[in-house]
């Protein structure tokens, strides 16, 4: 409980309490009324009316009794999954995965509508998979609050504009964001692909532990994400961790990068694995496939190649960084498993100043929604937070109420 010399009003203090309620129900479930006493520090009256006011707010339901135990059965009560919702979308060239979260943090629906291969309107895309999975979840436009749109770019805050998507005709326009507020009606938040995942990372994967790591994405291109003391590092321009540019020994320097493929991308991509892969007489439909083969087979100087190519890019970036884990992840990446993972963080620690330990992404299903998911309900319960405590001082701590 918290000090009481703490001045305060009761408006104040009934505000705390009813977001660290929250909270609990959101981290635990269902709680019972001496549950939430107890892992608040409150009262068994002050946790009755916590819960009176956020019950009469719609933010709260009574769900059933605990089952078993003497005496009388207690009353549950869990975070209303009504009360918010908010949407993720993973937009890539080739289709758009759609995805509705409750406040509870349950899914309510999930789609995928494929793309053609030069769709001319792509926000009218945007729309029909936003339309489809209103309707999946049975609710109305009118419901979803927040919404977070990742893609495979750069989003500039400042100029408001998606860098390095030539890839994604129609994601260029001028005022991105300000249109995907107006067509979805939701607060809009556009982030990069390979973010994304470093936060399914850091929420439930291999870097939970980590409050400092580089996490290198590898498919068909190259991209990276930083996360320094918890929070993603996005750059001035919203373009670092776009190492695809980086230059790296070995490899021509390339100049008006923007324009063209970097170094970095040239030596680790899929197609640079395809071509690798023909030089020790492997072959594979795609890189992802011929990697699989290579370590099924054993192809020990392929993947120690491989493995060197990711590592000199990786030592660039963990020598300005300085992180305390490097997460291996993407499909090339994950093909490669522990056979590749044990080389790259071997060869991580002789070019870099000091080694690294390196980890396979544990999130491999749909990582990039999942990363939007994560942001999207952040973002629903941030501000169902502050709609309880808009006057809260920053540094005021979870305080008794008056009884």
């Amino acid at each position: 409980m918290a000090d009481a010399s703490i001045p305060g009003t009761p408006r104040l203090l009934r505000a705390l309490n009813d977001r660290a309620a929250l909270r609990l129900l959101m981290e635990h479930g269902r709680l019972a009324r001496t549950e939430i006493s107890a892992l608040a520090g409150l009262s068994k009256p002050t946790a009755s009316q916590m819960l009176a006011r956020l019950e009469a707010a719609g933010l709260v339901l009574a769900v059933g009794t605990a089952a078993g135990g003497p005496g009388r059965a207690a009353q549950l009560y869990e975070v209303n999954p009504a009360a918010g919702h908010a949407v993720a979308f993973d937009v890539t060239h080739y289709a758009i995965q759609a995805l509705i979260v409750d406040l509870g943090g349950r899914t309510a629906a999930e789609v995928e509508i494929p793309l053609p291969r030069r769709a001319k309107d792509a926000l009218a895309r945007l729309d029909e998979a936003y339309t489809q999975v209103l309707a999946a979840a049975n609710l109305q436009r009118e419901h979803i609050s927040h919404a977070v749109v990742g893609v495979s770019g750069a989003y500039d805050r400042t100029a408001g504009l998606l860098r390095h998507a030539t890839h994604l005709p129609g994601w260029r326009a001028p005022a991105l964001r300000e249109r995907l507020t107006e067509l979805l009606g939701a607060d809009v938040e556009i982030e990069n692909d390979v973010n994304l995942v470093a936060l399914a990372e850091h929420e439930a994967g291999a870097a939970a532990d980590a409050g400092t790591f580089v996490l290198l994405w590898s498919a068909s291109g190259l991209g990276a994400a930083v996360v320094l003391s918890g929070a993603l590092h996005r750059g001035a321009t919203g373009s670092a961790g776009e190492v695809g540019f980086l230059p790296v020994p070995g490899q021509p320097l390339v100049r008006n990068v923007t324009r063209a493929t970097g170094g970095f991308d040239r030596a680790a991509s899929g197609r640079a694995v395809l071509e690798l892969g023909r030089q020790f007489g492997l072959h594979g439909a795609t890189a992802e496939t011929l990697i699989r083969r290579a370590v099924a087979a054993g192809a020990e100087g392929f993947l120690d190649e491989l493995a060197t190519r990711y590592a000199t890019g990786l030592a660039a970036m963990i020598v300005v960084v300085d992180p305390e884990l490097v997460v291996l992840s993407g499909p090339l990446l994950q093909a490669g498993g522990e056979p590749l993972r044990v080389r790259v963080e071997r060869e991580v620690a002789s070019l870099g100043i000091s080694p690294v330990p390196a980890a396979l992404g544990r999130i491999t299903t749909d990582p990039v929604l999942a990363g939007a998911r994560r942001m999207a309900l952040a973002r629903l319960r941030d501000a169902v937070f502050a709609s309880t405590a808009q006057d809260r001082p920053a540094s005021v701590p979870v305080a008794a109420e008056p009884e």
